[in-house]
């Protein structure tokens, strides 16, 4: 009986001593480090940092850059004292000719030494608007906005000398941003047509384009409806015909008519006056 007591004892130890053995091999295989910490140590992060290239750490954003292209400083002053007005802004670098399809261009005419908003251009007085812009009357802020090549964009506001709010527009490269516009192309480069839209309805003067750039179709619209003279244009930028609209948006009675047309040269091939006097 004995003999047995002792068997079975020292079969009890050796299964403890394998089950342990297993146990400590499994942990090896599956690394098992119980007592490393779920944080890393503050001296170590700042290791960790301090090996991080400076190429790969966040740069200071450039001032003078906007929209990715590099601009310069500008500004002008009129007025005497307390009503001096001074215009903050910034110039594209290189000058960059408006698109056909732009209907405003601001640049700063370095010859006349203030901000112009036309499309007929002298380049080589001309900086193009591009960036950061702010009007200021001492230290109050009269208008502020962006530029992106010359046309209004993102949100402007102005203000009056008590800073009371008095008007803020949002625009996209040039337009309003309540328009319906479309583009020939994925980028949006380049501009299809630019419809109006003011409190949900169409109002105010619609452009279309050729993939050119050349202007397709002028006309206008009031209250969700064409009125007035409409012309559409051939690509070679020659009028192609001319419709009449009613000059009221209600007026349903009068009908759009074609009052002139003509080909690809120029020669008038149709004309209503004409027409109804031969009748």
């Amino acid at each position: 009986m004995k003999n047995n007591f002792l068997v079975l004892f020292f079969f009890l130890i050796g299964f403890y001593s394998s089950a342990q053995d297993d146990t400590e091999s499994l942990d090896d295989l599956f690394e098992l480090k119980y007592e490393t910490p779920l944080t890393l140590d503050l001296d170590e992060e700042d290791d960790l940092d301090a090996k991080i290239p400076e190429k790969e750490k966040k740069k200071k954003k450039n001032p003078k850059i906007y929209y990715g292209i590099k601009t310069k400083r500008g500004f002008t002053r009129t007025g005497f004292g307390d009503n001096t007005v001074v215009e903050l802004f910034h110039y594209l670098k290189k000058y960059k000719a408006p698109e056909p399809y732009m209907r405003d261009f601001y640049w700063y005419d370095f010859k006349k030494k203030k901000i112009v908003n036309s499309l007929r251009v002298k380049p080589e007085y001309a900086g193009v608007l591009h960036g950061h812009y702010v009007k200021k009357l001492g230290e109050q802020v009269l208008e502020e906005g962006y530029f992106y090549k010359g046309m209004k964009h993102k949100r402007w506001i102005r203000l009056n000398r008590h800073d009371i709010l008095q008007d803020k527009e949002l625009y996209w490269k040039g337009w309003p941003k309540e328009s319906r516009l479309t583009y020939y192309d994925y980028e949006k480069e380049k501009l299809k047509s630019a419809v109006p839209i003011h409190f949900g309805e169409k109002e105010g003067n619609y452009f279309a384009y050729h993939e050119s750039g050349n202007i397709a179709v002028l006309g206008q619209f009031k209250f969700d409806n064409k009125v007035g003279l409409w012309r559409e244009y051939y690509d070679n930028r020659k009028i192609k015909r001319e419709v009449r609209y009613p000059l009221e948006p209600f007026d349903f009675e009068t009908k759009a008519v074609i009052i002139k047309e003509w080909d690809r040269e120029g020669k008038v091939i149709y004309d209503r006056d004409e027409f109804l006097k031969g009748g």
